[in-house]
């Protein structure tokens, strides 16, 4: 077969334009395109293996990993194969999609401290240690709070609420029930949390005054929202300027059930859904990243975004 039908033949399948376009701005190893794209390693690697043999992109080894980029060597003809791709590939419904997690995903990479803690982590359920656990180092963070005002959206029983009331200046937990409002005031008084109050209200237009809070937390309650991006900008008009929002969800995931059993509005969210809300509300400094992996089906893994609420 000659070397311009294996670039017709390879650059025929939506995944693979959807692969070249992501090589235009930078290289990227398969967990990275695995990360962007949502797809199987597997299935990665056969693309980029078809690629590399009508040698449209190469590969470098750095320690554990093979890093892909656009040949730059490629002829006249084979350079306008990759331009038409590039082209194609911005017609595809995923475009929008891939290009916000390819930013993420480009700029988390250069911040060495994500990536150290990321080391860290992946070590910590591998090497026992007496003592050593998530709680214990839950304890030990909380210690380091500043005297904040956090606003505990979709709070539940307010068991995060009671956490960080501990240390920090004020805590309000906000849900929509009346009865889990009512039990979480009644457990405050009971442990004299003079810091921590419960108010009956919609995340998705809380009972809180604007500007007044330098912290907003959703901890697996967007999922529960009509409108999660109307939630996002609700959280952005009452925190102060230089205010944080912290979302801690599911990623998207297709567990059907989830619905019935949780009661859950959403199947989780695309992290390129979550950066465009809160670019959309004004947040700055966008940071998202998987943070949980659950072992067992449905295999559920944890996402957590944040963002700053910036003067201006």
């Amino acid at each position: 077969m000659s070397a311009t039908l294996k670039s017709l033949r390879a650059l025929s399948d939506s995944t693979r334009l959807r692969i070249v376009a992501l090589l235009e701005r930078d290289e990227l190893s398969v967990n990275e395109l695995q990360e962007i794209t949502r797809l199987g390693q597997s299935r990665i690697s056969t693309h980029l293996g078809l690629l590399a043999d009508c040698a449209l992109v190469q590969s470098r080894r750095e320690g554990k990993r093979t890093f892909y980029k656009l040949n730059p060597q490629t002829d006249g003809t084979a350079g306008e194969f990759i331009q038409l791709a590039i082209r194609g590939a911005k017609e595809l419904p995923e475009h929008g999609g891939d290009q916000i997690n390819l930013k993420r995903v480009v700029n988390r990479r250069r911040e060495q401290a994500q990536v150290y803690f990321n080391q860290v982590a992946g070590r910590f359920d591998r090497v026992y240690g007496p003592g050593r656990s998530w709680q214990a180092f839950g304890h030990l963070l909380l210690r380091i709070l500043p005297p904040l005002v956090v606003a505990d959206l979709g709070a539940g029983e307010g068991l995060l609420s009671e956490l960080l009331a501990r240390r920090c200046k004020k805590v309000i937990a906000v849900d929509n029930s009346e009865k889990i409002v009512a039990f979480g005031a009644a457990k405050a008084k009971k442990n004299g949390q003079k810091n921590l109050e419960f108010r009956q209200g919609d995340l998705q237009n809380p009972p809180i005054d604007a500007g007044s809070v330098d912290l907003v937390i959703l901890s697996q309650a967007l999922h529960h929202a009509d409108e999660p991006d109307r939630a996002i900008c609700s959280a952005h008009k009452i925190l102060k300027n230089g205010g944080q929002i912290l979302i801690l969800d599911l990623l998207k995931h297709n567990f059907d059930k989830a619905q019935q059993l949780y009661g859950d509005r959403w199947p989780g969210f695309a992290e390129s859904d979550l950066h465009r809300w809160l670019d959309e509300a004004g947040f700055k400094k966008i940071e998202i990243s998987v943070v949980a992996r659950e072992e067992q089906p449905p295999h559920f893994q944890t996402i957590l975004a944040s963002g700053e609420k910036l003067a201006g």
